[in-house]
């Protein structure tokens, strides 16, 4: 896991060319921070893992492609969210959620050190998914 933390640029980000410059997949990459707060991109496609973040919402904003977020709610009841490319969503704390894409590209909006696989989740990680804090952008 990249723990340094990322400097803010001195110059802009391009987004179309930040994700560029990497492939993988649930791999998400610091392009600034704004307060306590990091912005990170990252491609998506397949499943990820059922994970909960307890002390924060989770923003998403689709980039690219298509991203579905499976929630759970207290009692166990499923259901899917389907965002396309512009769409935002807010998935609140304490909320189990599962994204899971045929393909695409997010930004995500969430408290620095925050985990991709959250607090807690369910069953073992796929070897898709990168469980981390965010690395920094090369």
């Amino acid at each position: 896991m990249d723990t340094e933390p990322a400097q803010r640029p001195a110059r802009p980000v391009n987004l179309t060319e930040a994700l560029a410059s990497f492939t993988d997949v649930y791999s998400p990459r610091i392009v600034t921070r704004v307060n306590d707060y990091d912005v990170r991109i990252a491609h998506a496609e397949g499943e990820h893992v059922w994970h909960v973040h307890e002390d924060t919402d989770e923003f998403f904003l689709v980039l690219d492609g298509r991203f579905d977020i499976a929630l759970r709610d207290a009692d166990g009841v499923e259901s899917t969210v389907v965002l396309n490319k512009g769409d935002v969503f807010v998935v609140p704390r304490g909320t189990e959620h599962k994204p899971s894409s045929p393909g695409g590209s997010i930004l995500m909006f969430e408290p620095t050190g925050t985990a991709s696989t959250g607090d807690r989740h369910e069953g073992e990680i796929p070897s898709h998914v990168d469980s981390t804090t965010g690395h920094a952008l090369s």
